[in-house]
């Protein structure tokens, strides 16, 4: 499970995209999590890849198995179409009984339900974040 919340974090992160040529995430104490390519590579914090984002929402992981999709009204499956949860267009984060689970605040500030700091997506886009609440345990 935590492997799969993980990697459905960097399915949102990469599927939004800013068009920088790589982004950062982090826990509450600054240290690094993932880094997100433009590409769509998604690497842990020593740069082993993880997987691997395509623009059609699929996300594999690095042996190129999906993992997991990100639909285009924010629900989040895995790879079996389960659904895991949803990712407002707002920065809330719901579960799969769409019960609050977090916020992603547009500063990059990322939240659990009781608003308080659980890490940090610099330059990452809100639905990016999603990976707090689907991939860490």
């Amino acid at each position: 499970m935590k492997q799969i919340r993980h990697l459905l974090f960097l399915l949102t992160f990469l599927l939004i995209g800013t068009g920088a040529f790589a982004q950062r995430a982090t826990d509450a104490g600054f240290r690094t999590l993932a880094h997100f390519k433009s590409d769509g590579t998604i690497q842990d914090a020593s740069y082993r890849p993880l997987a691997h984002i395509k623009s059609d929402g699929k996300v594999q992981n690095a042996s190129f198995k999906i993992i997991a999709y990100l639909k285009d009204d924010g629900t989040v499956q895995d790879g079996s179409f389960r659904t895991l949860g949803h990712i407002k267009r707002d920065g809330t984060v719901q579960d799969d009984g769409y019960k609050v689970i977090g916020h992603v605040r547009k500063d990059g500030l990322v939240q659990d339900a009781s608003f308080r700091t659980i890490g940090h997506a610099d330059g990452v886009p809100i639905r990016w974040a999603a990976y707090y609440f689907f991939f860490l345990p």
